[in-house]
């Protein structure tokens, strides 16, 4: 048996499930289990939020090792299901190394993907559905709209501009939120600058990274845990930090 393509289909499967926001316990179980399907024993698997580690030894005593890097990556349900299904498969079937790099290497073809101008309107839905709750009426879930839309289509396009530094691209994405959320309440088309700022910043605000940390906790996973934890601080504390610029730029101006 090829070690060699059969540790390279095994990272690259992990590698997708990590990058699609699968658990870390799912990425090494999955790996693991994968391996073993395939005759290896007691291969060693080491995953954190960005790095994915996998190890085995051949029957022949020689130690093969993989690594791979997972870059910043959201969630993604149809990706994780893809690869949930497909580890599954290949641990019932066991096909050729060759037929299965060729089921992984295609998990992500064709996924369905939203067009930019539907999460734009996602971005900004969320906010006026989010401004009633907060005791906003109708002109602040308006205004939350737009705030909305401003902070999203930040978020989408002003990526070569801002780069690639997630902590500065939230506070930008914050503060244009609260400034805009400001200067219209000031012309009088909304009412309260608390609601259509709050509303606003809640697409910014981290729930699945702090929900992922939580959950890692629970599955024992400590050091990943405080990773995303961290993760989450940041996210916070770049929106409060934008938010209080935008508010004191729009007091300004």
């Amino acid at each position: 048996m090829d070690y060699e393509k059969l540790l390279n289909m095994a990272a690259e499967l992990g590698y997708q499930l990590m990058y699609s926001g699968g658990e870390i316990y799912r990425a090494e179980e999955s790996v693991r289990r994968l391996l073993c399907a395939y005759g290896l024993e007691a291969p060693e698997v080491f995953a954190i939020p960005n790095c994915l580690i996998v190890s085995v030894v051949t029957p022949q005593g020689r130690p093969v090792t993989r690594m791979r890097r997972v870059p910043l990556h959201g969630t993604d349900i149809e990706l994780l299901e893809r690869c949930n299904g497909l580890c599954r498969r290949l641990c019932a079937r066991r096909p050729p190394l060759d037929e299965a790099l060729a089921e992984v290497a295609a998990l992500g073809t064709g996924v369905p993907r939203y067009s930019p101008r539907k999460v734009l309107l996602g971005y900004g839905a969320a906010p006026a559905f989010f401004a009633p709750l907060f005791g906003g009426g109708p002109r602040d879930a308006a205004c939350a709209f737009l705030c909305g839309l401003a902070a999203g289509a930040c978020l989408l396009y002003g990526g070569r501009l801002l780069g690639a530094n997630g902590f500065f691209r939230t506070a930008v994405c914050s503060a244009l939120a609260a400034f805009l959320a400001l200067v219209l309440v000031e012309a009088g088309l909304g009412e309260s600058v608390d609601t259509v700022t709050i509303s606003a910043l809640m697409v910014l605000v981290p729930g699945v990274a702090l929900t992922n940390a939580m959950r890692e906790i629970m599955a024992g996973d400590t050091f990943s845990a405080l990773s995303r934890t961290a993760d989450a601080i940041l996210a916070a504390s770049a929106i409060a930090l934008g938010a209080a610029a935008g508010q004191a730029l729009g007091g300004f101006w």
